[in-house]
């Protein structure tokens, strides 16, 4: 069951969190990844790569393949790069600060083989702080028919807990280059080219998440979020009325003040 696991690390990520990531991905896991393609989107700080360098040594160029690049790109463009070194089909991704639950591999690499119709999946993350408590658990619906129905308003697949082959992300040309919801805008376009989507019903992934995460979900990521809607208007996978519901909603959501936007970030999860 060879299966690959893309990751990203930029500058501004923490090297204790990237280790952790790591050990999630080899130690902890079940069922171990044939290879790891950690793309260095632009210059890391010393303690990053220190830490890239001691998994380097430790798993060698037969598990771990390092890109680095020159600049820092963005999650889109470092992904599609990352993309091109994967030598196997089934491609799992993860966030260079989450930890992904001992099963997380055995279960989809699994799922994946049983159900070829199936492009990409994902399943149930749970979204945690600097103390470790639990702040939400994001549950998406499982089978496509109503994956597609909940797409229209929000992302229908966890971006940190998905998996999905290579050669169908290559045929619809990678990741659309946004520099937030990349993945949504993937996902929108797999269903617009009839592609099939899944989720599984249980824990996949614990994902760092927290209050800063939101306030800097303002104004500006609104402004990337109507390139969003607008590039799933364009694809023909919103009409008109779901583009003026999508982007009212949006807007309501990233400008409110951080009490409320706590509730609806709570209740839209």
């Amino acid at each position: 069951m060879d299966f690959c696991v893309l990751i990203s690390v930029y500058a501004n990520d923490k090297a204790p969190f990237l280790d952790r990531a790591l050990i999630s991905i080899w130690d902890d896991q079940l069922l171990k990844p044939s290879q790891i393609v950690l793309v260095q989107d632009g210059p890391l700080n010393q303690e990053l790569n220190e830490v890239i360098n001691s998994w380097f040594s430790r798993l060698g160029n037969n598990i771990l393949t390092l890109v680095s690049l020159k600049e820092n790109v963005g999650l889109a463009c470092a992904l599609n790069e990352g993309l091109k070194y994967c030598q196997y089909n089934l491609v799992a991704r993860m966030d260079a600060d989450d930890i992904a639950i001992p099963h997380r591999f055995d279960t989809q690499v699994k799922f994946m083989l049983d159900n070829p119709e199936v492009s990409a999946s994902s399943g149930v993350i749970e979204e945690f702080d600097d103390t470790n408590a639990v702040l939400s658990t994001r549950v998406l619906p499982l089978i496509h028919e109503d994956i597609v129905v909940f797409a229209k308003k929000r992302s229908p697949l966890s971006h940190p807990a998905a998996i999905f082959r290579k050669s169908v992300v290559e045929t619809v040309g990678g990741y659309p280059l946004f520099r937030n919801a990349q993945d949504y805008a993937l996902w929108s376009l797999l269903i617009v080219r009839g592609y099939k989507l899944a989720n599984l019903p249980i824990t996949l992934v614990k994902m760092r998440s927290g209050s800063e995460m939101m306030r800097r979900r303002g104004f500006k990521f609104l402004k990337r979020e109507i390139e969003l809607i607008r590039f799933q208007r364009h694809i023909g996978f919103l009409t008109f009325y779901e583009l003026v519901s999508a982007l009212v909603a949006r807007s309501v959501l990233r400008l409110s003040p951080m009490f409320i936007k706590r509730l609806l970030y709570r209740f839209a999860r």
